[in-house]
């Protein structure tokens, strides 16, 4: 089915991000994923090829383009190439704190920070997740206490993509202790600030090219004119973005089960077993035609999705509704397809065991499938 989402100026980003893959990203990729970190260079890279700046107002420097077909051709060109790290690590940055720091900062800000952002000078992290608040992020315990000109913030994030490489971080705090989930706040902290502490590099099963850290604060001084929206509207915030944090997370799904297939059936057309090649046993094909129609219908209902986001339209139970669905719907066919590749699926060098190994979070960040199950069958109950 032709695809009819992209025109002709997403199809040129299109290949201008496809170069910048095949010149800068694949050729060490395999160096990244066994080292564990890509260099910090590579911003700068992205951020010369106008990567960063998706959104971003052209007065400060981006490419003034206010449409998520651009930030969905990112991700999905990345995940295409084998990467969903890097895809989940430029798409924190470009695609989901960018629209925090347009939306809802000041004049003044805008003028400090976003120059910087968008050719990769500044890298960025969002300080959400903490070790005792994951999907249920109204339970967060880091604290933000108002001070003389400013807050001090005291506490521990986790699990925070960017977390090595970030040089500025979009911090969620508690600035009023007794108002649950309408007491928290949004905080822009350097890297420099003074007891700022940046853990350990976690190690985790897949994505190892994109690095992940732990953040510790400790009486954090954050002047006054770092604070990011509303106060004590930092939850309201955040769900507004979440929305547009679960459709890149469809999108990434999507593309990485496209490209799973494609190296399934190119596998499955040349491997032989029992004097037939694998394409030739009825079994595999409708293994595949399974794994491919699905696939076809997950891709239209995404493409819809960001349709409907463009138009200010996307409903968080939709946004939920397509994360739940294709997130499922890729560990399902990178656990097939590897199961289709035998043994040498198994084997690290093979694309498909990456794949299956990076997937595997899917499911779990930016709201667990339960999480997103709950939303939507709460919405279905409140009509």
């Amino acid at each position: 089915m032709r695809r009819r989402l992209l025109e002709a100026t997403h199809l040129e980003f299109q290949a201008l991000v496809r170069t910048f893959i095949e010149r800068e990203i694949s050729p060490n990729l395999d160096e990244w994923v066994e080292q564990g970190l890509t260099p910090r260079s590579l911003w700068d890279l992205a951020g010369a090829k106008g990567l960063l700046g998706i959104g971003i107002p052209d007065e400060y420097g981006g490419s003034g383009l206010d449409d998520f077909r651009f930030n969905s051709v990112l991700v999905e060109e990345l995940c295409r190439a084998g990467t969903i790290g890097l895809a989940s690590s430029l798409g924190m940055h470009a695609n989901l704190i960018a629209p925090y720091l347009v939306s809802l900062t000041t004049e003044r800000q805008r003028q400090d920070w976003l120059p910087d952002f968008v050719t990769g000078r500044m890298v960025t992290a969002l300080g959400m997740t903490e070790p005792n608040a994951g999907s249920d992020f109204a339970a967060i315990r880091t604290s933000a206490s108002e001070v003389d000109g400013g807050w001090l913030i005291n506490g521990q994030k986790t699990f925070i993509t960017n977390g090595v490489h970030a040089n500025h971080f979009l911090v969620a705090a508690k600035s009023d202790s007794d108002a649950g989930h309408r007491g928290i706040s949004l905080y822009f902290v350097p890297e420099s600030s003074e007891g700022f502490a940046r853990g350990r590099k976690l190690s985790k099963v897949g994505q190892r090219e994109s690095d992940t850290a732990e953040l510790f604060f400790s009486n954090v001084y954050v002047p006054s004119g770092n604070l990011v929206g509303e106060l004590h509207r930092g939850f309201y915030h955040l769900m507004e973005g979440l929305s547009r944090e679960r459709l890149e997370l469809a999108v990434m799904a999507v593309a990485s089960c496209e490209s799973v297939i494609a190296l399934t059936i190119e596998h499955c057309r040349t491997r032989e077993a029992f004097g037939k090649t694998l394409s030739d046993l009825q079994h595999v094909r409708f293994v595949l035609a399974e794994l491919s129609s699905e696939t076809d219908i997950g891709r239209v209902y995404v493409d819809r999705c960001i349709d409907e986001y463009n138009a200010n339209e996307l409903s968080s139970t939709d946004a939920a509704k397509a994360k739940y669905w294709t997130t499922e719907l890729q560990r399902k066919v990178t656990d097939s397809c590897l199961q289709l590749h035998g043994g040498y699926g198994y084997m690290s060098e093979y694309p498909v065991a990456r794949a299956w190994l990076d997937g595997r979070v899917q499911p779990i960040w930016g709201g667990s499938t339960e999480t997103m199950k709950d939303t939507i069958g709460r919405a279905l109950f409140a009509r």
